[in-house]
């Protein structure tokens, strides 16, 4: 008859280096049994809600946290009762070896339980008493040796796409006797040269006296952290006695859609350009395209023939297809276009993107954009889709607004606000007539996209969608 043990299942990061996560709602209770990857809760980060898998199979022996908690990478989540053969990987080598008794000297305990232990993205990132980040360890298939991986500095919540590379290579690392600097992430040490803040006066809030993003933005505003124990007023939604006001916690994806539009508004020299274009043409062959037997079963919207312009647009003018990388002093010009679309959902605005959009056909840019969408709506986006943009579309003309000026999304140099589509009176072949108009906003970062390089871009957008047959002349 096989024991049982109880094993703890740590908050994992969800491999997007964050600090932290908020339990919304548990899908067990104490005292079910569950499957091994069968979804025990859902959580939110700072990017986007995740269902997140049962490490073990097993009963659920308790819940360490609340829905609505927010919990800290690496804290106890919850308990499984689990049975200790089966806790063990089953098959291959190292099954054999221990079934003839063979290593069981060359293994320390420690070690042991590593390779029985299963692990999801991040799973037992837990600060060391030294204040230093603990190692973590990837899991590989059963009988095969975990190997350590390099240690991680735990990143804040800030947009992938800024800062792409937050761990930093070894080679650069200094020796730990030398390392007297206060201990924050790249991305967070780039602000606060860019806010030219001397980061041995900022007191860090995060774990183990980690200096976050907030922390540097709070400095720079000349505000300071609360004494431990004050409540903020962050800390709870609650209305006032009469009903007038109610305040929201700033947290999740708000939390993290606010700092990073801070930090693009105020890093990155914003210049808008407008442009009203008659689309009537672009309207036509929208028609058409719905009414034909190809299109049959595809959600055709202006949006998609403008995604698809606006891609057409960027082989002519590559540069606003690019990025400024502050702490290498380089400019990354990409070659594929991940094309952000931005998304109001339940959680705040996102822009999840479509990766590789420049190879796609209409069918297949149409397709994507229907399931992005529909995904974004429903709060599901997955972290990795909100990673990696390179440019984006801000389709405002839903909201039957004409033009704006749109916010950068951090790390990408320019970004399109589609204006609604009106009647309005038009000269056409020298006569006034009524004709379909559509006003196109071009906010661009003005390190990377010149003047000249902005408006040829947004005359060549304008021409293909007031004459869709000039993209014979482009390609």
């Amino acid at each position: 008859m096989s024991a049982t043990m109880i094993k703890e299942f740590r908050l994992p990061d969800l491999g997007e280096g964050l600090t932290e996560s908020e339990i919304l709602s548990w899908k067990v209770a104490v005292g079910d049994t569950v499957a091994l990857n069968q979804v025990i809760a859902e959580v939110e980060t700072a990017k986007a809600v995740v269902e997140l898998p049962s490490p073990f199979a097993g009963t659920v022996a308790a819940l360490h946290e609340q829905a609505g908690s927010v919990v800290e990478v690496g804290k106890p989540i919850v308990s499984f009762e689990v049975d200790d053969a089966g806790a063990a990987p089953s098959g291959g080598a190292d099954t054999a070896a221990r079934a003839s008794g063979e290593g069981a000297s060359k293994e320390s305990p420690a070690e042991t339980a590593a390779k029985r232990e299963p692990n999801l993205v991040g799973y037992g990132a837990v600060l060391e008493k030294s204040g230093r980040p603990a190692r973590r360890q990837r899991s590989f298939e059963a009988g095969s040796v975990a190997e350590p991986a390099a240690a991680v500095e735990p990143a804040a919540a800030e947009p992938a796409a800024v800062e792409p590379a937050d761990v930093e290579p070894m080679a650069e690392r200094e020796p730990a006797a030398e390392q007297e600097r206060p201990r924050s992430t790249p991305p967070v040490r780039k602000l606060a040269r860019d806010l030219g803040i001397d980061l041995g006066l900022v007191k860090g809030t995060g774990p183990g006296g980690l200096i976050t993003r907030s922390d540097v933005q709070d400095f720079a505003a000349g505000s300071r952290p609360q004494p431990e124990g004050e409540v903020t007023p962050e800390a709870s939604a609650v209305a006032d006695s009469q009903g007038r006001e109610t305040r929201t916690p700033i947290k999740g994806v708000r939390k993290f859609t606010a700092a990073a539009m801070v930090q693009s508004a105020f890093t990155a020299p914003h210049v808008t350009e407008f442009l009203t274009v008659d689309v009537t043409s672009t309207m036509e062959l929208l028609a058409r395209l719905k009414a034909s037997r190809e299109f049959a079963g595809y959600k055709l919207t202006p949006l998609t023939i403008a995604a698809k312009a606006v891609l057409i647009a960027l082989r002519r003018n590559p540069t606003l297809n690019s990025r400024w990388d502050e702490s290498a002093q380089e400019i990354v010009q990409f070659n594929y276009v991940n094309l952000g679309i931005a998304a109001a959902t339940p959680l705040g605005l996102t822009v999840p993107n479509i990766k590789d959009a420049d190879k796609m056909t209409l069918p297949e840019l149409s397709a994507a954009l229907s399931e992005l969408t529909d995904t974004a709506r429903s709060g599901k986006t997955a972290p990795a889709d909100l990673a990696g943009g390179t440019i984006s579309i801000t389709n405002i003309g839903v909201f039957g607004i004409d033009a704006g000026t749109p916010i950068l999304n951090p790390g990408e140099a320019a970004i399109v606000a589609l204006g609604s589509v009106r009647k309005a009176p038009w000269v056409y072949n020298d006569e006034v007539v009524v004709r379909q108009v559509m006003s196109l906003s071009l906010s661009f970062d003005h390190r990377l996209v010149d003047g000249e390089q902005g408006s040829k871009f947004l005359a060549d957008l304008g021409a293909i969608l007031s004459d869709p047959a000039m993209v014979m002349t482009m390609v």
